[in-house]
């Protein structure tokens, strides 16, 4: 069994890191950072990765509000590749509204979880696809769409969290709908267990997620057409990519181990979510 003990010694750093070993190791990298300084060459010269990270993101990122400490499948896998740069992870909460402007204003410099879409593509760079997902719908009891046409109605009450991708989505495919737009995607479950939505829009593991904590919240719906999507990390645009190519080339050779597939998985059942939860259609 390949372990990431192995992985670490058999990746590296691979061809980027000893593309660039010899720049970092000049004199002048080593001093003060230079306001042109590549976010690869600071992660490698302060040994410190930033990452940004969803309190109520669960199974994707979960935060033990009596210790501080998080956990959550990106977690482990953002501190897998901290450890292949021989960097410290260094966590940032954020939202997943906020997440791309963290990008921009350089507070962090990776985030797992986002979506890619044109609108987002226009300011930030985003890695080859993590998994695979698609877009869900938690409903009331007795509200049962089966499709998106069903929920495009002005009788239909939708709650996102604003500036997600969720927002985006049903801004989309469902204009007509009266969408109420929240700051949390907490905010947008809680909208609906008060009766004052009939459905909230989330990614189909998040939903399962929130299901599991409360299953009377009503029902997880897939509507037709399936609308499938990935989940990427987002990067701050920047014309020097070794760091974007890195994380893609650790992301693909991680994949092919089965290491993400696995962190996945076991997170999932932490919050109660099986494989066998995920409904037809969806594949990791």
């Amino acid at each position: 069994m390949v372990t990431r003990r192995d992985v670490a010694s058999i990746v590296g750093l691979g061809a980027i890191g000893a593309a660039t070993a010899g720049a970092l190791a000049s004199p002048a990298v080593a001093q003060a950072a230079d306001p042109n300084e590549s976010t690869f060459a600071r992660i490698r010269r302060t040994k410190k990765m930033r990452i940004g990270a969803v309190g109520g993101g669960a199974p994707y990122y979960m935060k033990d509000l009596a210790s501080g400490q998080w956990k959550g499948f990106y977690v482990d896998i953002a501190k897998a590749l901290a450890d292949d740069m021989e960097a410290e992870l260094d966590i940032t909460e954020t939202t997943w509204g906020n997440s791309v402007l963290d990008l921009q204003s350089n507070k962090i410099d990776i985030f797992f979880g986002l979506n890619p879409t044109p609108k987002r593509a226009l300011v930030i760079d985003f890695s080859v696809p993590v998994f695979n997902n698609a877009f869900g719908i938690l409903c009331k009891k007795d509200f049962k769409p089966k499709s998106w046409a069903e929920l495009n109605s002005p009788d239909v009450k939708i709650a996102v969290d604003q500036g997600s991708s969720h927002d985006q989505v049903v801004s989309r495919l469902t204009p007509k709908a009266q969408i109420t737009r929240l700051k949390s995607a907490d905010d947008a479950t809680a909208a609906l267990q008060t009766g004052r939505v009939d459905a909230q829009c989330l990614i189909t593991m998040l939903s399962l997620t929130v299901l599991k904590k409360n299953p009377s919240l009503g029902q997880f719906v897939l509507p037709t057409p399936i609308f499938a999507t990935t989940s990427n990390a987002g990067f701050r645009r920047e014309t020097d990519k070794t760091w974007r190519d890195y994380v893609n080339t650790w992301i693909d050779f991680n994949k092919g181990l089965g290491f993400i597939r696995n962190a996945i998985i076991t997170n999932m059942e932490l919050v109660g979510v099986t494989e066998a939860d995920i409904p037809p259609g969806v594949s990791l």
